[in-house]
């Protein structure tokens, strides 16, 4: 009996069909990749609205975690206004989206202050505050650093020293994705994109 080898043709298909495959189950992300190295959302807070919510609120969303403050100099508002311009971009889709800003000054972040803050820069952006150790644990949690300086004049006033990666969670709650201030809005568009489309 004689065997005849498939044509080369086929094997180009067959190629083709495993790499498609690969990609379909490994997306190409464009931001790092912390899936399995970060816990899942989890916290009890208050929003911008007085409400006590908790992460179970949010699923079914893709969420974005930031840490910030209201009376941040520049980088919170320049985070806002790129996670604004990239659910902008997003269209429709961007209604499976929540931005969480979580004060890291809550004493000056009230709850309306958190509001007419966080709904200047866009609606899918919720403020969330709580006591500070709630604050400071879900901190620890994902490993961001936050430290009130000393107030530099007479009226008070201070900055607080923050890290400022934005944390992306799926539609269950679980950690995928982490934004740095180097990550470009295509690339932010890019892998939410892909997690909306999971769902």
């Amino acid at each position: 009996m004689s065997f005849r080898h498939p044509p080369v043709r086929w094997l180009f298909a067959a190629a083709a069909i495993v790499v498609l495959a690969g990609c379909a189950a490994h997306p190409q992300w464009q931001l790092d990749d912390v899936q399995g190295h970060l816990p899942d959302l989890k916290f009890s807070m208050t929003n911008d609205l007085g409400q006590p919510v908790t992460a179970a609120d949010y699923r079914g969303k893709v969420a974005l975690l930031y840490f910030g403050y209201t009376h941040c100099p520049d980088v919170c508002p320049l985070t806002l206004v790129h996670l604004h311009t990239v659910l902008q971009k997003m269209g429709k889709a961007a209604d499976d989206v929540r931005v969480l800003f979580v004060t890291v000054d809550p004493v000056r972040d009230t709850v309306p202050v958190l509001h007419q803050y966080v709904t200047a820069f866009d609606p899918r952006i919720v403020g969330l505050t709580g006591t500070q150790e709630a604050i400071a644990q879900l901190a620890k949690r994902y490993r961001a650093f936050y430290k009130p300086e000393t107030p530099n004049d007479k009226a008070g006033d201070y900055d607080v020293t923050h890290s400022s990666a934005v944390y992306v969670f799926d539609q269950q709650g679980h950690a995928r994705l982490l934004a740095t201030p180097g990550s470009s809005n295509d690339e932010i568009l890019h892998d939410l994109d892909i997690l909306v489309k999971q769902s």
